[in-house]
């Protein structure tokens, strides 16, 4: 397995695995989060890579206060090779070379078995509560 930078000819194997990991939902279009993504920190978009094949993804941002992670997937019959944990350990590194304190990310309470992943690799339920406003 191979971890490298996103690569345009990877958005339509990224696209089908986060739709295989169930990650694209109705109010968020996966090709226009890529194309932002790559208009801003480029660099911290990463895809995992194995026999040729797209098997992981993970996007990172810094925005001077706090890091932020989304689209964390690896194909289904991949899981538990270790490879969301070494693209969480490039994450991190890349994040604390920008000067980031700490990172934040939102998992959804269903979810349970990435809740354990990210628990597993040091994250802990801050006392918080989300909000979200659609603005298109």
């Amino acid at each position: 397995m191979t971890l490298r930078p996103y690569q345009a000819e990877d958005k339509k194997a990224i696209v089908a695995l986060w739709e295989a990991c169930r990650l694209v939902v109705p109010q968020n279009d996966p090709i226009a989060d890529i194309q932002t993504k790559i208009q801003f920190q480029p660099g911290l978009f990463l895809v995992a890579v194995s026999e040729n094949r797209l098997v992981g993804t993970v996007m990172a941002g810094y925005e001077g206060h706090r890091g932020w992670i989304n689209y964390l997937a690896v194909a289904p019959e991949m899981r538990r090779q270790g490879i969301a944990k070494a693209m969480m350990v490039w994450v991190e590194r890349e994040l604390r070379a920008l000067g980031c304190p700490k990172i934040n990310l939102q998992v959804r309470r269903t979810n349970t078995a990435v809740i354990h992943f990210y628990r597993a690799v040091g994250f802990e339920e801050d006392d918080v509560i989300s909000f979200g406003k659609r603005l298109a």
